[in-house]
């Protein structure tokens, strides 16, 4: 009979698990880490060809929106690896002992339905400012319209996005509730008083 504890035995085998678990979980976070600071400095590694996917992320921005963004994109795969690699340790560890997995992932999965119907908005939110941050569609410093207020963007959570408008007053705007949003900061946006005082001009050069 083989000694649970020595090599061959299950709680041995649990252990390898666990460390595998433990060094994948650290390898992987160690490579994202590298990966965020590179891209808080900059680097022109992620330019080439085979990275275009990762250029709306990766495009030359003010330093502490670069920051935030990576910052962002980090947090997200960390959380990823993370869940992903626990479920899978845990799952294996429960099969080396030989316990029922089947009524553990029927649990979870009613939990989760539960908790989904129970949370709609605000996974609703947190899917909405990560797409806000990864498609780059404002960031902090960026003069933003939306239906509710005209104003600039101080902070971008992955919940809320807080805007000054121009009378001072601090709005929070709940991602998943911005449903239409303008950019005055990107591309060429004019007021309309520079509009109507260059078609005198245009027009006298047309006559000309």
């Amino acid at each position: 009979m083989i000694d649970r504890v020595s090599p061959g035995g299950d709680i041995f085998q649990a252990c390898v698990i666990i460390f595998v678990g433990i060094l994948v979980w650290s390898i992987a976070h160690f490579v994202i880490g590298r990966i965020t600071e590179r891209i808080k400095r900059g680097s022109s590694i992620f330019k080439k060809p085979h990275f275009r996917w990762a250029q709306p992320i990766l495009r030359n921005q003010e330093q502490s929106r670069r920051i935030q963004r990576a910052d962002t994109v980090g947090s997200i795969l960390k959380s990823v690896v993370s869940i992903f690699v626990s479920g899978m340790v845990i799952i294996m560890v429960m099969d080396t002992f030989e316990l029922p997995i089947a009524p553990l992932l029927t649990s979870v999965g009613i939990a989760g339905v539960a908790i989904g119907f129970g949370a709609q908005q605000l996974v609703r939110d947190f899917l909405s400012g990560i797409f806000i941050t990864i498609e780059d569609q404002f960031g902090i410093g960026d003069t933003i319209v939306t239906s509710e207020v005209v104003g600039r963007v101080e902070a971008v959570g992955l919940r809320v996005t807080r805007v000054v408008d121009e009378e001072g007053v601090v709005w929070y705007l709940r991602n998943g509730e911005i449903l239409r949003v303008g950019n005055r900061s990107q591309g060429n946006y004019q007021p309309k008083e520079s509009v109507e005082e260059g078609k005198p001009a245009l027009a006298e050069q047309a006559a000309e």
